[in-house]
């Protein structure tokens, strides 16, 4: 069954194509489904590639199969081959983490790991020789838009890869120096006066930064001979356009200033450094027209440096004819932290950003810890982002991620006595709750397949393709008997098709796209929950309605008093009782999607 039903999606998805493609530009980024890949740890269409041309053990290119921290040797042409996979899922934008050239390796004795995940950048201007050539990130972007798919780049302006050391501490990690301590106009050393006339770094124009010419405030920067011209652009290996102020801990002046865990933390209150990025990423607009921006810690960035990129990167989009380009922001927390998310669109001036308490509460409510409240309360936060009239409809949603781990392994956490038909119900009813609430919903490559993982980080990263690796070689999948020894592309995988419904009933649907959220049933302890999407121009409405609990529930849902009818597009809709009321049964951890009338 699972197999006829795939293949009836299949050829809906390559029927629907041409349609989609001439449709491409002008889809906001609200009507997309986002996949999230590393591509790294996706598919390997080049083994010659592994390496990167580089010579040398694994110290020197970073690749060994059987090392979770190294690279695995997925690449651009392996994505490229699965696009029929990511289609038939229903896709329709592919992100993918930094395939920027990268340092191969780094970190201290007993630390090495290296750049697999391309968030250690050395080139900003070409495709790391581990993923493939600039030429063939073209031929994949022109084959994900001739599907109608669009493509996200994963981007980094906070930091570079680590190259800058400091003398003041050659073998351990340097304590960061705050500006009240050890001001830009005192040599660190000393005590001597240095930059005359600098105003400090509030005031951000190229005559006030001309005037900061002594680095040697906090620490003393210095940059190995082998690595001098390391950096592409050339002006990156200016330390003149580094903080240098030793170790963020992610909180205060450091979460901004801060090197993170050693990579050299950009100065981007310096314009020489705003205006070196916007000719950076606009110029992968120009060269290959790709449709948006994830853009990676972007808290830990001042938020003068998006007030001007942002609206920059837009309008680089628009002259290239993208009038939809979809920019967001990663803005990481652990909890249901709206106010955080929200102060990063009115006053960072980010379009949107990714939608970290969505994630938690998903979490929280789908695992059985709190009740529907926790959602009803984020719905009504939705009016604190800057675009209120969207609200949270351009808001990645995400149930789980290469940094913050599987929503398999949280539902196991949360359910420890849990057998798999449970969690695989859990991870279905996550996966419906994702597609149907507003925002745009991003599956993480290996949750379709039942991947769960040990934990994150790394740990979280398995690959798609057989592993080597004995961390990943013993985790249990979730709803099959297959393990990572093997690949794991199945297309009739209850999670890959439980997925490929809710898209193509997402897809079908204006309301669950971009409709408004009203909620319609909701509790303090888990239970029903119950919501509308509404498109009021267009006059459709969906009602979704699920149980939150392993136990059978009946109750009653407030509806329109207009409302006469309802109609199934997934599960067993509710009953009109009365004018204005419906009457809900649901199964165990299920739900049912309907169209009301």
């Amino acid at each position: 069954m699972f197999r006829k039903l795939i293949a009836s999606l299949t050829l809906s998805a390559a029927i629907a194509a041409p349609l989609a493609a001439q449709s491409l530009r002008d889809r906001p980024p609200e009507d997309e489904i986002i996949y999230f890949v590393l591509p790294d740890r996706f598919a390997n269409g080049d083994p010659k590639n592994d390496t990167g041309g580089i010579k040398g053990d694994k110290m020197k290119h970073g690749f060994d199969p059987t090392h979770k921290g190294f690279f695995q040797g997925g690449d651009l042409k392996g994505l490229t081959q699965k696009l029929d996979y990511l289609q038939s899922l229903g896709m329709t934008a592919i992100w993918f983490a930094p395939v920027f050239k990268n340092k191969p390796v780094q970190g201290g004795p007993g630390q090495e790991s290296a750049g697999y995940h391309g968030y250690w950048v050395t080139d900003f201007t070409s495709i790391d020789p581990h993923f493939g050539t600039n030429e063939e990130f073209k031929a994949f972007v022109d084959a994900a838009h001739g599907r109608g798919m669009k493509v996200y780049m994963d981007i980094i302006t906070n930091h570079s890869a680590d190259v800058i050391q400091y003398v003041e501490c050659p073998t351990s990690a340097c304590v960061y120096r705050s500006r009240a301590d050890f001001p830009y106009s005192r040599r660190a050393k000393d005590g001597a006066a240095i930059n005359e006339g600098f105003e400090g770094d509030s005031v951000q124009t190229a005559e006030n930064f001309a005037r900061l010419t002594d680095v040697t405030y906090a620490y003393t920067p210095v940059v190995p001979e082998a690595e001098k011209n390391v950096k592409v652009p050339a002006w990156l290996n200016d330390v003149r356009y580094y903080h240098n102020r030793g170790d963020t801990t992610f909180r205060g002046e450091n979460s901004t200033m801060g090197d993170f865990v050693g990579l050299d933390d950009l100065y981007t209150e310096n314009p020489r450094v705003i205006d070196g990025f916007i000719e950076i990423y606009g110029s992968w607009i120009d060269r290959f027209g790709i449709d948006g921006f994830r853009i990676d810690t972007a808290k830990h960035v001042n938020p003068e440096f998006w007030q001007k990129f942002a609206p920059a990167m837009l309008e680089r989009a628009k002259a290239k004819g993208i009038p939809n380009f979809h920019i967001f922001g990663e803005v990481a927390n652990d909890g249901v932290n709206v106010h955080e998310q929200a102060w990063h669109t009115r006053v960072a001036g980010f379009p949107t950003v990714l939608d970290f308490a969505f994630r938690r509460a998903a979490i929280d409510t789908v695992g059985g810890k709190q009740g529907s409240e926790v959602l009803k309360a984020l719905v009504d936060a939705d009016a604190l982002y800057a675009d209120s009239i969207a609200g949270g409809t351009r808001l990645p949603t995400f149930l789980g991620n290469h940094d913050a781990g599987r929503f398999a392994r949280d539902m196991r956490l949360a359910n420890p006595n849990a057998d798999d038909a449970e969690i695989l119900a859990r991870v279905n009813l996550g996966h419906a709750l994702m597609f149907t609430m507003r925002g745009v919903p991003t599956v993480y490559s290996g949750d379709e397949q039942g991947f769960a993982g040990d934990g994150w980080d790394q740990d979280a990263r398995e690959t798609m393709f057989a592993s080597k690796v004995k961390v990943y070689l013993d985790n249990d999948l979730v709803g099959t008997t297959s393990s990572h020894a093997q690949d794991n592309f199945a297309q009739d995988h209850p999670i890959y098709v439980e997925i490929a419904k809710l898209a193509k009933i997402r897809t079908a649907s204006v309301a669950l796209r971009r409709g408004k959220t009203v909620v319609r049933n909701y509790g303090e302890k888990p239970g029903l929950f119950a919501f509308s999407r509404v498109d009021e121009e267009g006059g459709e409405e969906v009602l979704t309605v699920m149980n939150m609990t392993n136990a059978a529930l009946t109750a009653n849902v407030e509806l329109d008093p207009r409302s006469t009818s309802l109609t199934s597009l997934s599960g067993d809709c509710p009953a009109m009782r009365a004018p204005g009321s419906a009457s809900v049964t649901l199964q165990p951890l299920s739900y049912a999607i309907c169209r009301v009338k």
